[in-house]
Order: structure tokens, then C-alpha cells, then sequence
């Protein structure tokens, strides 16, 4: 089980700061979609680059034209690249095929996905890399999470790792374990925190025992 940092509300600096705070309890660095946006995919390279022994995903949440938008994540250096399940097959198998030729990973991130099942054995099928059940800032509001989308996606996939994202936190991380996905994402359960080594230590402790 490997633990991945979402950065979401940072900048390339703060970024960099963040990451080194933690990165000998993380796997995976995620630039986050609102990092894209404001810096675009420069976030994902200068990441790779300052910390090369990390796994760096672009979560670019790719709706369309996926075979380029894969292409030139791929080139800035990002491991794995997100796709939204609720895209046109067409689309992912584009991204799946792109990802193949450049040795690069795609996560379906299944936000907005209603029949959370039936799309995770198609995506299985299409040869994704990750499943991701994941619950979006706007439905932890209302107190929503992905664990039981969890559960189901683990039924049914057969050959894609399954994630976990949305809301995650050091005490509702025990809940996420015992479903045993294959990585979990932490965003402002380690970001907000004032201790952010000592949380991540706790969190990496708790999903390898």
C-alpha cells in the first residue's frame, strides 16, 4: 500500500517545502488540478526534478484529446497521469495507449461516476493502471466519503490497483486500511496539519503494518 500527497492549494515554492517535510514518509506526489491551472505542468517538472526518487502525478483529470494531454505530462516528467472515468472510452483507451508507449501510469479518478461498479469492470477491461474512488471537496462538505465505492471496486476490478482519495484524515485512515486499496491519497490531512513529518510518519506506519 503506498501513501500519495495531494498538493492542491500551493504554489511550485510551497510545494517544494511541503515535500520536504515529508518525503521520506510519502511514495507519490500529486500536483493537484488547481496547481496545473495556476502553474501549469512546469509544477510537475520542477517536482521530478527537485525530488527524483518520488513518483510525480499530474492529476490533469484529462476530459478529452487524451493521447496529447498524456504525451506532454509524460514530457514534464509526471509517473502517472489522471483521466476521469466519466470520460468517452474512446478517451481512455487513448490515455492508456499513450501512457503504454511513454512508460507512463494512468489513474481513472471515478469523481462523478454514478454506476461505480459497472464503470470499474469496463475500466479494468480498457487496461487502467489505478481505480480511484474519490470524494470531491463539494461532497466532503456534506460529509460524504469513498469508502463504501471502496469496498464495491475491489469486488470487481481483477488487474487495475484501486485508490482512495477525498477527505482522508489519521483517524479515519484505520476505516480506509482495513479495505486494503492498493494506494491512498492524503491532501489536507497532512497539508493543514502543523506537524506535517510527524502525521505522515503515522499515516505511512498505519498502511505498511
Amino acid at each position: 500500500m503506498e501513501l500519495q500527497l495531494a498538493l492542491d492549494l500551493v504554489n511550485i515554492a510551497q510545494a517544494k517545502e511541503v515535500v520536504k517535510e515529508v518525503e521520506e514518509h510519502i511514495d507519490i506526489v500529486e500536483i493537484g488540478t488547481p496547481v496545473v491551472i495556476n502553474e501549469g505542468l512546469r509544477a510537475v517538472k520542477e517536482i521530478k526534478e527537485a525530488f527524483p526518487n518520488l513518483k510525480v502525478l499530474a492529476d490533469l483529470k484529462i476530459m478529452d484529446a487524451a493521447g496529447y494531454e498524456v504525451q506532454q505530462a509524460s514530457q514534464a516528467g509526471a509517473d502517472i497521469i489522471t483521466i476521469l472515468g466519466v470520460a468517452e472510452d474512446m478517451s481512455i483507451k487513448g490515455a492508456v495507449e499513450e501512457a503504454k508507449k511513454q512508460g507512463k501510469k494512468i489513474l481513472v479518478d471515478m469523481i462523478g461516476v454514478k454506476d461505480i461498479k459497472g464503470r470499474a469492470k469496463e475500466l479494468d477491461e480498457f487496461g487502467v493502471d489505478y481505480i480511484c474512488v474519490h470524494t470531491g471537496y463539494d461532497l466532503q462538505a456534506v460529509g460524504q466519503n469513498s469508502f463504501e465505492d471502496l469496498v464495491t471496486i475491489k469486488r470487481v476490478v481483477k488487474n487495475a490497483k484501486t485508490a482512495v482519495a477525498g477527505g482522508i484524515k489519521l483517524e479515519s485512515l484505520p476505516e480506509v486500511v482495513k479495505a486494503q486499496p492498493d494506494l491512498v491519497i492524503v491532501g489536507g490531512g497532512i497539508t493543514s496539519q502543523d506537524d506535517k513529518k510527524s502525521v505522515a510518519s503515522q499515516m505511512k506506519e498505519l498502511i505498511t503494518n
